[in-house]
């Protein structure tokens, strides 16, 4: 049985689940949000040597918090973890949160990107990630746009612009799996500067150009990077709306990390922070618990590898790019 993606191909794809996006292309730099109808089932698995983060601790299987208000991804290094308190202020307007006797607390876990170097001005007088998280809060849709917009924006690979990507998945037990992904690797995506992914083998009906594998592939011992620029780090969302615990989720973003490493050459390197979070909304349960959780994450793993060739494929060129779009070239 061949498997096909969701109606949009999108992580939003997964009932209940909505992305926003926000950018200032003067910085070159955005946030990108997901959040769903109900607090949902997360878990997070880091391999990065660099990573930054905001309220991952909690998300490990034996910390008290069962479920979070929405999910963070934002470019701008260390002055990026704002863009979750943007996110969290506006949520608590919203009145969603963790109840603490009269008070809401939402728990906004998120992760950042380095994008300083990018061609962006970056010279601002205030912080301005909080803003943009607030914004992305309140342009959470169903439908949402991939290249370069959110967390994407400023995103840069060792040899194209870099993006977000999104993905999805229906499996045969009815299960539904997406992925999101700010794609601002290390290494890249593609071999060489042609226009084969790395991630070619799980294309499904040409969503990155059907180019199909690479006819020749280079010596692998020493891959090409943008170790010089120092302006690395992939995270992302896989999500599904299978019944999962917070130790299933932990597992499922582990499995998810193999997407990176089959569509990103190198992957997980001491310069890249590179993450993963997961997200069960709990709709569906697993009829077949051992079978369903083995199959949610090798399809977790797939969607993502999509996923971050369709970041790279949608990105546009920008004003002051370091980096030509592999759209510019390629198509």
């Amino acid at each position: 049985m061949s498997l096909v993606p969701g109606p949009r191909n999108l992580i939003t794809d997964v009932p209940g689940l909505r992305v926003g996006n926000a950018q200032d292309l003067v910085i070159k730099s955005g946030v990108t949000v997901m959040l769903a109808d109900a607090p949902f089932t997360a878990g997070v698995h880091i391999m990065g040597g660099a990573p930054g983060t905001r309220e991952t601790d909690l998300l490990a299987p034996d910390k008290t918090v069962e479920a979070v208000d929405a999910l963070v991804l934002s470019g701008g290094s260390a002055f990026g973890l704002d863009a979750a308190s943007g996110v969290a202020d506006a949520l608590r307007v919203m009145g969603r949160g963790f109840a603490v006797g009269d008070i809401r607390v939402p728990i906004v876990p998120g992760a950042i990107l380095f994008d300083l170097l990018n061609g962006g001005s970056k010279d601002w007088a205030e912080n301005p990630y909080k803003n943009l998280g607030k914004q992305a809060l309140e342009q959470a849709q169903h439908d949402f746009s991939i290249g370069s917009e959110g967390a994407g924006t400023g995103a840069t690979t060792a040899n194209f612009r870099g993006g977000l990507g999104s993905a999805s998945v229906v499996l045969p037990s009815g299960h539904t799996v997406g992925a999101l992904v700010a794609v601002n690797a290390l290494g890249s995506a593609t071999v060489g500067n042609g226009p084969h992914f790395w991630a070619a083998p799980f294309e499904i009906n040409g969503e990155f150009g059907a180019h199909g594998p690479a006819p020749h592939y280079p010596q692998p011992a020493i891959p090409e990077t943008k170790l010089r620029a120092h302006a690395n780090t992939t995270i992302g969302i896989v999500a599904t709306d299978a019944i999962l615990t917070k130790a299933h989720c932990t597992r499922l973003a582990t499995a998810a990390h193999d997407g990176y490493a089959r569509a990103l050459v190198p992957a997980h390197t001491p310069m890249d922070g590179d993450l993963i979070f997961a997200a069960s909304t709990g709709r569906l349960p697993l009829e077949a618990p051992v079978a369903d959780t083995l199959y949610l994450g090798h399809a977790a793993a797939c969607v993502m590898a999509r996923a971050i060739a369709r970041a790279i494929r949608a990105a546009k060129a920008l004003p002051g790019d370091l980096q030509p779009a592999y759209s510019h070239q390629h198509g």
